[in-house]
């Protein structure tokens, strides 16, 4: 599968602010966004590539500024206004019927694309997202975390997919460090939340599912079912023996859990 790299530059309508992003690009078919939560964008170039493959998708993955080494400008401190980015980014690329698929933190955003709501997006699957605040059931702070303990709250099998430090280089560490800077960035000072997203969430009118791993720790089952109950409509679909990065422990339960939904509402779509 060839990847494609692209440096768009956008101009946003806020005070004429110009941004480059770095996009990658796989296959051809039915168009996806795919956004990567905080262990950057590693963290879904393995499945955007088995969603490529397998299924005729399109699918664009870029990098949020300030991660795996890119420059974040200093007016981008928030996950609203690079929500903004993105429904941007898919009129600088013309795409129409775009499914936007968000992990984590890429979840948050893509929960927030959805309330801006944009007729070039045809559908949602928000992944273990972060993004609001249920009492009881907080977003585990990757920031106050070892690798370890935060293995063990991310994956069904820690043992198995966990990062050892020791085996970094001193450049995979560095990216590490600019990617938690990153996270700090646009997390806020909330815990990775923003206290007014949930009641927003009612606002969302698009086709929205989510999917969560039965063994996710770091975003609960009980965080899962508030955020479904805050999107009209939304579906909410568990994976089991997944944890809270399903695309790279059990892609393939994750595989028809995207591609189904989209492909439905995308028929929809064009039926009317």
């Amino acid at each position: 599968m060839t990847t494609t790299v692209r440096n768009v530059t956008l101009s946003l309508d806020q005070g004429d602010l110009d941004l480059t992003l770095t996009v990658d690009e796989r296959g051809e078919g039915r168009p996806f966004l795919l956004l990567h939560g905080g262990g950057g964008p590693l963290t879904v170039a393995s499945f955007a590539g088995l969603l490529a493959e397998r299924r005729p998708a399109r699918v664009f993955t870029p990098v949020h500024p300030g991660f795996q080494g890119t420059a974040r400008p200093d007016w981008l401190t928030d996950v609203p206004t690079l929500a903004q980015v993105y429904v941007r980014l898919l009129d600088e690329l013309g795409l129409d019927d775009v499914t936007v698929v968000g992990n984590s933190v890429g979840g948050w955003i893509a929960a927030e694309t959805a309330v801006l709501g944009s007729e070039r997006i045809s559908s949602v699957v928000l992944v273990g997202p972060a993004g609001i605040h249920v009492p009881g059931h907080p977003v585990a702070d990757p920031l106050t975390l070892t690798p370890g303990e935060l293995a063990r709250l991310a994956y069904h099998e820690p043992a198995k997919f966990g990062i050892d430090p020791a085996t970094l280089s001193e450049e995979q560490r560095a990216v590490m460090a600019g990617n938690r800077a990153a996270i700090a960035a646009y997390a806020g000072p909330h815990l990775m939340a923003d206290p007014t997203l949930r009641e927003r969430l009612a606002e969302v009118t698009l086709p929205t599912r989510l999917v969560w791993g039965e063994s996710d720790r770091v975003v609960d089952l009980d965080y899962g079912r508030a955020y479904a109950e805050a999107i009209p409509g939304a579906e909410f679909l568990l994976l089991h023996a997944t944890g809270h990065m399903p695309q790279i422990e059990t892609p393939e339960q994750l595989l028809p859990a995207v591609w189904d939904f989209a492909d439905k509402h995308a028929a929809e779509r064009q039926m009317r």
